[in-house]
């Protein structure tokens, strides 16, 4: 059994099937989930850097998006809470898989869990790589499994 698990958590149908994964594996009791929340900066702060970052708006946008983030970890906590997990909460700022990767070393993750989009076609998934993909390159696993529209790194 797993000691340490990290959810991958923002509010989206994939990510509330990353919360339902990890309910189904029945996590004992002395198992640690931490359920990740993570705020992007907006697009023009990434852009632009140092920029954009005094345009009129921008604290408001992150602001908003911190506040939206922090109620979608509140509710995945909340329905992890509910189904008898010990959880503890992360809320984070940065890009996902950099903050991912930081808390799989950080905190010694044994298990990842994170939600997939199949959105995306596969021909540009292959041209553009995903998500997913570069999660995989960035965190150490011996073995990953597709789990509905999930996926598992081990």
């Amino acid at each position: 059994m797993y000691r340490k698990i990290l959810v991958a958590y923002n509010g989206t149908p994939e990510s509330r099937s990353a919360l339902q994964e990890c309910v189904r594996l029945a996590p004992g009791p002395t198992t640690e989930i931490h359920l990740l929340a993570v705020v992007s900066p907006p697009q023009s702060v990434v852009i632009g850097e140092y920029a954009m970052v005094a345009m009129l708006g921008v604290e408001e946008e992150i602001a908003a998006e911190k506040q939206k983030m922090a109620d979608e970890l509140a509710a995945g906590h909340a329905h992890l809470r509910e189904a008898g997990l010990t959880v503890h909460p992360h809320l984070e700022m940065g890009e996902p898989v950099p903050m991912i990767a930081d808390m799989v070393e950080k905190l010694g993750i044994e298990l990842v869990i994170v939600g997939h989009s199949r959105l995306q076609s596969l021909a540009m998934r292959w041209w553009r790589g995903s998500t997913d993909a570069l999660l995989v390159e960035k965190i150490r696993c011996m073995k990953r499994a597709a789990i509905n529209s999930g996926f598992i790194a081990r």
